[in-house]
């Protein structure tokens, strides 16, 4: 399928590792180029270096790399100046910084809550904030925000995760009216349990708080889902990239979810 990427310019967030880097290759792959942001700078390099891994032909000049903290609006500055400096236009940011400390509510300090809708929920929002006002002079833009499918069916052990996420869903639907008019099109992707190094974080996590082993808690994550196996990264990052193609070009303000058949209700 024709998607029409080449030249474009992305965003990136959160791309060191997992969705983020999945979505950045993808990209790339397409021919667009990528501004990839991340807190770890070496972990950054060898998420770059790992894109153009293995053909002499890629262009490491469409890759820029930006270090720092989304907890910090200053690195929403310095992301959107890189970008603006290197190549004069932004089409396109994927939002996926953003973790959540899973565990027991009652032993849950409430710093984790706010750091949870610090880093994620005004991450996100500091981000569109920034750039959709470039989008909108060119009167063309496409902006997608990887939320998590806990905003919907929150669980009882990732209440600061999932609060951030339903939040999210609710800013993505709303500020899509706004941004309709000149053209912008944003929308959510929800993963459910996704093969990542965050995961067995996550796993370990729950398993402390349920007081079972991480063998169980993986085990009995795997068998609540209908296809029986979890997300791969790459398959979210197909998705975004159908998203912000013109393949589409009347999704607007919608979340889809994919999570193998996990999600219990509409």
């Amino acid at each position: 399928m024709e998607l029409g990427l080449g030249g474009k310019i992305a965003i990136v967030t959160g791309a060191s590792a997992g969705i983020g880097w999945a979505c950045s290759k993808a990209l790339f792959d397409e021919g667009a180029s990528i501004v990839m942001v991340a807190r770890d700078p070496e972990r950054m390099e060898q998420a770059a270096a790992a894109i153009l891994e293995g053909d002499p032909e890629k262009d490491a000049s469409r890759i820029v790399t930006v270090k720092g903290d989304l907890r910090e609006p200053e690195t929403v500055k310095q992301t959107v100046s890189a970008a603006m400096e290197r190549f004069g236009r932004i089409d396109i940011l994927i939002n996926n910084a953003g973790s959540a400390k899973a565990g027991s509510f009652f032993e849950m300090p409430e710093e984790a809550f706010l750091e949870a809708w610090n880093l994620k929920l005004l991450g996100y929002i500091r981000m569109v904030k920034e750039t959709a006002p470039h989008m909108i002079r060119q009167g063309d833009g496409r902006i997608v925000n990887i939320v998590g499918a806990a905003g919907r069916t929150p669980g009882p052990t990732f209440l600061a995760g999932s609060t951030a996420n339903a939040a999210l869903l609710n800013f993505t639907r709303g500020i899509s009216k706004e941004l309709a008019r000149s053209n912008v099109r944003i929308n959510a992707i929800s993963p459910g349990i996704t093969a990542t190094e965050r995961m067995h974080r996550m796993a370990e996590q729950h398993a402390k708080a349920k007081g079972i082993t991480v063998d169980a808690q993986i085990a009995e994550q795997s068998a609540n889902i209908p296809l029986g196996h979890v997300v791969n990264p790459a398959e979210i990052a197909a998705m975004a990239l159908l998203l912000v193609s013109d393949r589409v070009p009347s999704i607007t303000g919608t979340e889809i979810v994919i999570d193998g058949g996990q999600q219990p209700g509409v």
